[in-house]
């Protein structure tokens, strides 16, 4: 963080109001991180279903899963996780697949913080599905983790992620940067921000939170 002139008084208050302009910021953005993902998701493993399938079963299915969609917007809760518990039981690979991730998504709707974390755990640990979806898992997992769980191991979880060759690798390094920002190791933010800021290959979003946060960490 910039150093001031301030006395230690106004330092702490200078302090505060960063952590608080953070905490709002990463209130604001975090959705839009997890909806991008998921909106990956949802193209490519439907894709698969449509895919992999016959003309009826895939029409069934699909029709299943929009239901499900409808409940959940409409509030239903109850009724849209039995709906997605059953097309995860029952359903083509594709549409198994999206429904355990909305299932996952539901229960942190519902501020079921921990049986999200526990959902988004077990796809990740789930050898049946590719590497992609196990990675975008960990992901969307550790960001309804990022305020509570110990950071030193989900950095660890997190950090083989952020290789050149991951998809997932600037969420991952968002995350990591957000890790070191908890832990107060402003050089080690500042530095994964910078990077996220002047990549011209990440997501605008992210490029955005990050080009923020270093103007709240100073640069």
């Amino acid at each position: 963080m910039a150093e001031t002139s301030h006395d230690g008084l106004f330092q702490e208050i200078d302090d505060e109001l960063r952590q608080e302009h953070y905490a709002k910021l990463w209130k604001k953005y975090g959705n839009y991180v997890i909806g991008a993902a998921l909106a990956l998701v949802v193209g490519v493993a439907g894709f698969q279903g449509w895919r992999n399938y016959d003309v009826s079963t895939r029409t069934a299915e699909s029709m299943r899963f929009a239901e499900a969609q409808r409940l959940m917007r409409d509030g239903q809760n109850e009724a849209a996780a039995r709906a997605f518990g059953e097309l995860a039981a029952g359903a083509s690979a594709g549409y198994a697949l999206l429904a355990r991730f909305q299932d996952a998504a539901l229960l942190a709707g519902k501020g079921d913080r921990a049986g999200a974390v526990n959902a988004y755990r077990e796809l990740a640990a789930d050898t049946g599905i590719d590497a992609l979806y196990r990675d975008l898992a960990l992901v969307l997992g550790a960001l309804h983790e990022i305020d509570t769980a110990d950071r030193a191991a989900l950095g660890q979880r997190v950090a083989r992620l952020t290789a050149d060759d991951n998809p997932w690798r600037y969420s991952a390094r968002e995350i990591i940067a957000v890790l070191a920002r908890h832990d107060g190791d402003g050089d080690k933010a500042r530095q994964l921000y910078s990077g996220l800021a002047n990549d011209v290959a990440a997501p605008s979003g992210i490029r955005a939170r990050a080009q923020e946060m270093l103007a709240i960490l100073g640069k």
